[in-house]
């Protein structure tokens, strides 16, 4: 078995701590109902306590290094080669709305690279972290990307949301679900990106696509599935240059669920 290596620790520790204090807001939130705006400030208030708990731990620890913080932006650090880059509640939607899928993501970036992920699923109490060269685990079990080698038996996940975009790229998502939801098995929208990443890592979900994404949610799948063997690419849409496409699956699916999406941008361009 692997054991994180000290950095590693450093960040569990803070991610474990952060997720204690969303825990106990979680079980407070269902009180809240009062009115429109009341568990929508609660839930905010609770994401940044756990940012600066985060932000506490790992100062302590690791002075100097840099943040880049989801709600707080970027931080400077005296030390120009790391930088920690920090989603304190990934799912801010599932919490708000009570269901117990979100977590805190907390990556490692030295020098331009993604060293060290940890995810920390808060109500499961489940941990998935992975650095470069010891592997991807959760808890003390390595993980290992599925075997599937067919999209038709695939378990898919996706980011995608139709809420504030604009008509083309509404109608660009609309074509990558007729294309992708008939080629599979499950298509799931579970509303935590690192989460599902995590999950691709470990198997229980075949493959992952997103657009248009926060970095802190991402930041900590890039180096889980790329130890646990899969592939995770991150490009510029064809069709949209500034909405960037995320792909996450193992060896097999990668080239037919890329294809699928250039069908689907294909489409797009051509309406």
């Amino acid at each position: 078995m692997s054991v994180p290596s000290p950095v590693g620790n450093v960040m569990i520790t803070a991610a474990r701590a952060a997720g204690r204090s969303l825990a106990r807001d979680f079980y407070e939130i269902e009180h809240l109902q009062v009115s429109e705006n009341a568990p929508l400030e609660f839930v905010n208030r609770a994401n940044l306590r756990a940012e600066e708990i985060i932000l506490n731990n790992l100062n302590k620890a690791r002075p100097g290094y840099g943040f880049e913080m989801k709600e707080q932006g970027y931080i400077k650090g005296t030390d120009k080669t790391n930088k920690f880059i920090v989603d304190a509640l990934d799912g801010k939607l599932n919490f708000l709305h009570g269901q117990p899928h979100f977590a805190v993501s907390i990556a490692l970036e030295r020098e331009g690279k993604i060293l060290t992920g940890v995810v920390y699923d808060v109500i499961r109490n489940e941990l998935i972290w992975a650095e470069r060269g010891r592997g991807a685990w959760i808890d003390r079990r390595k993980l290992s990307v599925s075997g599937r080698k067919s999209l038709k038996f695939a378990t898919l996940a996706t980011a995608v949301t139709q809420q504030g975009i604009a008509e083309p790229v509404s109608r660009l998502l609309w074509n990558e679900l007729a294309c992708i939801v008939p080629a599979c098995a499950v298509l799931r929208r579970n509303g935590s990106v690192s989460l599902d990443l995590a999950y691709v890592a470990a198997g229980r979900l075949d493959g992952f696509w997103g657009r248009d994404l926060f970095s802190c949610s991402l930041a900590t799948g890039i180096v889980l599935i790329e130890e646990a063997g899969g592939l995770l690419h991150c490009y510029k849409d064809e069709v949209l240059l500034k909405f960037a496409k995320i792909v996450a699956s193992n060896e097999y699916l990668s080239a037919p669920l890329h294809s699928k999406l250039e069908y689907a941008s294909s489409l797009t361009a051509n309406a």
